[in-house]
């Protein structure tokens, strides 16, 4: 009787075990359903944007001997630029330092290394409004005069306009991934359900470089001043995309 009660145990534990077994296969092999199916697009935009900022790129350098006269040297050129771009109503604020450095200036020859002491460079960048082209010129004469040089000029964008477009670009972009998905789920008879997930791509804004290249003071001056008078800010694209991943229904 014992025997008997015994197999009735193990049979009913195999019985638990192969239930078990059958409910994890059903669960991680379901059947492909339309619900499951899916589409992936892509959404691209571009909007038109006027430029409302000019940036003008200052590079102050100077040579030495030792580190110290180098350094020494680029600072004094750079006291110099302040006060004279204070002068003709810029704010100390309005000057901004991108990097500053000091560092071993050599050349490379047939006979190896060619040590050359040290350079130091300064950089700055001023912002002003997109109709500012007088006091730009203005900026660009000072700064040539105490032995600076422009590195370039952009037309930019303030922060809360590329803020703007990019939320313009963002929706344009979505509704772009959204009609393509539309056709596509049409082209196959079905129609798009919900909305999967949406990945942000890229949104594509760079300043407008117009002048570049300016090597020497008062080269870079003259130059700058015969670009400006031919040169005025238009519309530029930026662009954005998304990828969005819909159900089919």
């Amino acid at each position: 009787m014992k025997k008997q009660n015994n197999a009735i145990v193990m049979t009913a534990i195999i019985s638990g075990v192969i239930l078990v077994i059958a409910l994890v296969v059903l669960l991680t092999f379901k059947p492909v359903t339309t619900s499951g199916q899916t589409v992936n697009v892509q959404g691209i935009a571009e909007v038109k944007a006027m430029p409302d900022l000019i940036g003008i790129y200052i590079n102050v350098q100077a040579k030495g001997n030792i580190s110290s006269e180098a350094q020494s040297q680029v600072d004094e050129i750079f006291d110099d630029l302040i006060s004279e771009l204070l002068k003709i109503g810029l704010e100390r604020k309005d000057i901004v330092t991108e990097s500053y450095n000091v560092r071993e200036d050599y050349d490379w020859t047939d006979e190896g290394r060619e040590d050359n002491g040290y350079l130091a460079s300064h950089r700055v960048s001023i912002k002003l409004d997109i109709d500012q082209t007088a006091l730009m010129s203005l900026v660009l004469d000072q700064a040539t005069e105490v032995g600076a040089t422009i590195s370039y000029l952009n037309f930019e964008l303030t922060q809360e306009s590329q803020n703007k477009y990019k939320a313009e670009a963002m929706k344009l972009a979505a509704k772009d991934a959204r009609i393509k998905a539309e056709s596509v789920a049409e082209g196959f008879d079905k129609k798009i359900g919900k909305l999967v997930s949406v990945e942000v791509n890229n949104f594509g804004y760079y300043p407008w470089r117009f002048y570049d290249g300016l090597e020497y003071a008062e080269e870079g001056r003259d130059a700058v001043k015969t670009a400006m008078a031919n040169i005025q800010p238009g519309e530029e694209e930026i662009s954005a995309s998304v990828s969005a991943i819909y159900k089919l229904r």
